[in-house]
């Protein structure tokens, strides 16, 4: 059985060889690549003779698995996996298994991290503070009893919702599947929209969730609202989102994520909208959550090798 590392998973490759290692059953090999190529020829002839591939948010399309007859696994070290494609997967019996809960903390660090940044113009106070400038004109706003809304409440939604209530935010949820969850109101994600000072999204990118935040919906925010979305870029209609900036309709924007990939193209009219906070796709990436996805890989491949794979999303 021939592993395949595709690409650095944010560890020195020592490191991580250290963590795979005892995954590993007498009968399995384990081959690393230093860098990343998103290329098909070159993942081709990465992935061509191995049975179990691993890769991060590395583009993984049919056209590389068509040729790797002897595909069996891809082991993502990611949440999300709308960046590899599941039909053919699920076509062709390749069992895809995730990281799911190794970067929850990080991504919900951010979301707070931005949301502060923003009410109290960090960014601002910086400059002017270099600039032998005062705070005059500066002065921000607190959390407390802010509407905080979150649009999913999967673990990092939950998460996020837990940090609100710690920081005296009001938390209104919207998410497919209702949980118990203290000190959350469930509402329609019209309500949320019109109810919340800050919004922030939490779903996965699926065909269902493509643009769900478009035109209409940021037209039923508070002009003086902010939108954080660290989850996907195509959850949210990028165009409709800079238009709303430039136009007024909300006061603010933290994005993590672009419906393109970092690096972004300068001329991307989100980048020279007002009052907007970008982010390249880092979220997820802290020193502990790189550590943490690199051991859920390696109970991953252990798992699938003894037959009994876990975090499971096909097979």
């Amino acid at each position: 059985m021939k592993i395949a590392v595709l690409e650095p998973l944010g560890l020195p490759e020592q490191e991580l060889a250290q963590i795979l290692a005892p995954a590993l059953n007498q009968d399995s090999e384990i081959v690393y690549y230093p860098d990343r190529k998103e290329d098909i020829e070159t993942l081709i002839a990465r992935s061509q003779d191995a049975d179990i591939v691993v890769l991060s948010n590395l583009p993984y399309p049919k056209e590389v698995m068509a040729a790797c007859p002897q595909l069996k696994a891809i082991m993502v070290a990611f949440t999300g996996v709308d960046h590899v494609d599941m039909e053919y997967c699920e076509a062709h019996h390749i069992t895809v298994c995730n990281c799911s809960g190794y970067s929850d903390a990080a991504v919900s660090d951010l979301v707070f991290g931005m949301a502060i940044g923003f009410y109290r113009n960090l960014a601002a106070c910086e400059e002017r503070a270099r600039n032998q400038g005062t705070k005059d004109g500066l002065i921000g706003y607190e959390l407390e009893g802010k509407t905080f809304g979150i649009i999913g409440t999967g673990a990092i939604g939950s998460r996020v919702a837990k940090i609100a209530n710690a920081f005296g935010a009001n938390v209104l949820a919207y998410s497919r599947s209702v949980k118990a969850l203290d000190g959350v109101e469930y509402v329609s994600l019209e309500e949320l929209l019109k109810r919340s000072d800050i919004v922030s999204i939490h779903v996965p990118s699926t065909k269902q969730t493509y643009h769900m935040i478009g035109e209409a919906q940021l037209k039923l925010m508070k002009q003086d609202a902010l939108f954080i979305n660290t989850a996907r870029g195509a959850i949210v209609d990028e165009a409709a989102l800079a238009n709303a900036l430039s136009e007024g309709l909300i006061a603010g924007a933290c994005v993590d994520v672009l419906e393109q990939e970092p690096p972004f193209d300068s001329e991307r009219p989100i980048l020279h909208a007002p009052n907007v906070m970008i982010t390249p796709h880092i979220a997820f990436a802290s020193i502990q959550a790189m550590g943490k996805r690199a051991h859920i890989v390696a109970d991953n491949i252990k798992a699938y090798l003894a037959g009994a794979p876990i975090h499971v999303i096909c097979q």
